[in-house]
């Protein structure tokens, strides 16, 4: 049992230290910073490649990128429908 709750909390914290990681790296596009910082390079090559996915579909709308937004929408739902599918596997064992 301790393994199950384990193992659904880690995937919980990945999930949330993601969300956290695009909250932080849309803070960051309004601010002045240095991008060659190893934290900040981090966040950005970290998140880049989900949010870019997003920006092919949805064009920014004036200056205004609601890319983000979505990404971290879609990523939500992922992340209760894959806690969902560990809490129903686990449910049976």
């Amino acid at each position: 049992m301790a393994l199950k709750l384990t193992i659904f909390r880690i995937v919980d914290i990945a999930f949330q230290l993601y969300i956290w990681l695009i909250i932080i790296r849309v803070v960051l596009s309004w601010i002045k910073h240095n991008p060659y910082q190893p934290i900040i390079r981090f966040i950005y090559e970290v998140t880049e490649p989900y949010l870019r996915l997003f920006r092919g579909i949805i064009p920014p709308i004036g200056m205004i990128d609601i890319s983000p937004l979505i990404a971290f929408l879609v990523l939500n739902i992922a992340q209760r429908f894959v806690l969902w599918i560990l809490g129903t596997l686990f449910s049976f064992f």
